[in-house]
């Protein structure tokens, strides 16, 4: 049977009093308040307020709430920390994403009636905290003036559904099925690990259920006979009225294609495009950055720690609720894109993503396992064997903290199911700015493949450190199928002496659900079988990278 660690609430921060916030059907809401002040004096006049509502406990260690509502009381916004519904000293049934929206504006409602509310209201947060945001602005609660989400998508956690007839589609993560039996199974939390060795994994989510005592509402509306209740009743936050919006993506965020399937919903809508700004970090999920001391790699993070990171966090937020809500300057005085170059300091500015100083360059395989400028003229396979027996292993133990870890990923080339492909050590330093592609033909003697594409910068001394990623799975594999990878966007400085590698695999446990072999979907297969998988070096249909790069003389060079 599985181990489970079980985590209930936090006490209430004596900086805040816990008020009960009463939703349309009756069902109370803990809210924590945090005033200027509090409690030493009694701050009751007007100003504006930052709405953050999450299912991580509003007064747990896990997101520090009490320390941001401290930094944000300081600069004088009141803070109403609020656990979602369900969630440990919230009432009702704790079911992923379902009653965001009303919930959102109800909350806000019930907010611009305190004594101490002016009527205008921001929001905040990362991930799930993100995405109530996106909620509250599809609630087209008149009085949300601007929000900051970090991290996160409108489609977050949403089950891979393949259209019928379609051969090419995403890989499913394992945390998609995992959380609604940890976070989201009921109140409290309850942290179990999945066992690689033990199939079917679904086995192993009955199991926990069973020692909880109940089963998840959040797990049985997704499998295995999907429900998919609406998580935008009336409409994508994207029909509502626009709102200013602080988007912030990290590089190395595993969410991050949610957030850019946002921004490129965004972009085809003017209205919302005008309201729109963008930050990317070199960061991760978890508020890790590439340039963090070894000192500060570490989750056991004291409150000095966090208060020391708080800047970093929070003060591009405050900066941009500064004009939208409190009306302190124009649109204008706030970049339209801020983004970090990853290995060089400081924040760029842009007034498009990508830049507009940039070109597209693309690299071909070859059967030798080099990455060239030009294709090999006759076509071959390079092949290798996907064994769920043996999986390509995650280079972290929490995808979301990838660089807590910021792993050395040269080890995977030495596997036999992990292809490589290495450039030439580059003369001069490049910058990759913007989007990155995969496209090849690939095959194998199974019915459905799972395709991995991770770009490595590869060190001189032979270490290498993942820029960018992306997978796709085919069905019908038997048949070859012509795909088109994305990876994702990329700002990263690749120095002179270091070169890039491609690395092809099919699969990466436990953070993706690993194909079985057989054609069962993956979380209730039994049995397993080994695939052959192939791709296609040289010819039309060459394996081939597409990178986007800053031209040399933007960089005041020859």
């Amino acid at each position: 049977m599985p181990h489970i660690v079980h985590v209930g609430p936090a006490a209430v921060s004596p900086a805040a009093y816990e008020a009960r916030v009463r939703m349309r059907d009756g069902v109370h809401l803990a809210a924590d308040v945090y005033l200027p002040g509090w409690p030493d004096v009694a701050d009751d006049e007007p100003g504006d307020t930052i709405l953050i509502r999450l299912p991580y406990d509003k007064s747990g260690e896990y997101t520090f709430i009490p320390l941001i509502a401290e930094y944000f009381t300081a600069r004088g916004y009141r803070v109403v920390a609020q656990d979602v519904r369900g969630k440990f000293r919230s009432e009702g049934d704790a079911l992923l994403f379902v009653n965001e929206v009303d919930d959102g504006y109800d909350t806000i409602e019930w907010l611009i009636h305190q004594p101490w509310s002016n009527g205008r209201v921001a929001m905040w947060g990362d991930s799930y905290y993100g995405y109530t945001q996106w909620a509250a602005v599809a609630s087209q609660h008149p009085a949300l003036k601007a929000i900051a989400p970090r991290v996160t998508g409108t489609q977050l956690g949403e089950p891979v559904v393949f259209p019928a007839g379609e051969r090419l589609g995403p890989v499913e993560w394992a945390i998609t099925l995992l959380y609604p039996l940890t976070y989201f199974h009921s109140r409290d939390a309850y942290f179990w690990e999945l066992d690689a060795q033990r199939r079917p994994f679904s086995a192993q989510a009955e199991e926990v259920m069973v020692q909880l005592g109940a089963r998840s509402l959040s797990y049985d509306q997704w499998y295995p006979r999907p429900v998919h209740l609406p998580r935008f009743p009336l409409a994508s936050a994207f029909d509502a009225r626009p709102v200013p919006v602080l988007h912030t993506i990290g590089w190395w965020d595993n969410c991050a294609p949610l957030s850019w399937a946002d921004v490129a919903e965004i972009d085809k809508r003017p209205a919302w495009a005008l309201n729109h700004f963008l930050r990317i970090e070199s960061m991760d999920h978890e508020a890790f950055y590439l340039d963090d001391r070894a000192s500060e790699r570490t989750e056991e993070r004291s409150a000095e720690d966090i208060r020391a990171q708080l800047p970093r966090m929070l003060d591009p937020a405050l900066d941009f609720f500064e004009v939208f809500m409190r009306g302190n300057g124009s649109a204008a005085d706030v970049p339209r894109v801020a983004w970090n170059l990853a290995g060089s300091p400081g924040m760029r500015t842009s007034p498009t993503w990508p830049p507009p100083e940039v070109e597209a360059s693309t690299l071909f395989a070859t059967a030798e396992g080099r990455l060239a400028v030009e294709p090999p003229a006759t076509a071959t396979f390079v092949e290798w064997t996907h064994d769920p027996a043996d999986l390509v292993p995650s280079t972290v133990p929490n995808a979301f903290a990838y660089l807590l870890y910021a792993p050395d990923e040269a080890a995977l080339t030495a596997r036999a199911d992990v292809l490589a492909f290495d450039t030439e050590p580059f003369v001069r330093d490049v910058e990759l700015t913007g989007p990155v592609r995969v496209e090849a033909s690939v095959s194998s003697d199974g019915p459905v493949m799972d395709v991995f594409a991770r770009l490595l910068d590869v060190a001189p001394d032979g270490t290498a450190l993942r820029i960018a990623r992306g997978q796709v799975q085919v069905r019908g594999a038997q048949a070859p199928a012509l795909v088109d990878i994305d990876l994702g966007q990329a700002g990263y400085r690749l120095r002179a002496g270091h070169r890039l590698r491609l690395h092809v695999h099919s699969s990466d446990f436990p953070e993706f659900l690993p194909q079985p072999g057989t054609g069962e979907e993956p979380w209730g297969a039994v049995e397993s079988a080994s695939n052959r998988q192939r791709v296609v070096v040289g010819g039309d249909d060459a394996l081939r990278v597409s990178v986007t790069v800053r031209r040399p003389e933007t960089r005041g060079e020859e």
